[in-house]
């Protein structure tokens, strides 16, 4: 039998995986490629347009909406991140190399050197 990505616990993976397979490809119809081919400010207002849609939720306090936004959200920034031939394992290592310094310390060392 099969493993689903959910019990893998990938889903993340697999979910990128799809979505660069969709670039790659460019099947007809596919909503990925829709995006990527907007350009970036059509994909960039729509992850603008799902982070809003997100904090709307949370201010409904509902745990299934919030959710559901979240999940909106995430996947389109994974779809901007792959448009931009990035993949999640950079987003990794970039919270990898900050993981133990404070939030405030990050942002002062951000503050002293260039962003790449």
């Amino acid at each position: 039998m099969a493993t689903t990505p959910s019990e893998a616990g990938d889903v993340w993976r697999a979910l990128e995986a799809v979505v660069q397979d969709r670039l790659r490809t460019r099947p007809a119809g596919s909503y990925v490629v829709e995006l990527v081919d907007g350009g970036h400010t059509a994909l960039a207002s729509k992850v603008i347009e799902e982070a809003y849609e997100l904090i709307e939720a949370c201010g409904s306090e509902e745990p299934a909406a919030i959710t559901h936004e979240a999940a909106d959200l995430a996947f389109h920034v994974l779809v901007l991140l792959q448009a931009n031939g990035i993949v999640w394992r950079d987003v990794e290592d970039e919270l990898s190399r900050r993981f133990g310094l404070g939030g405030l310390a990050e942002k002062a060392a951000r503050a002293q050197r260039p962003v790449p």
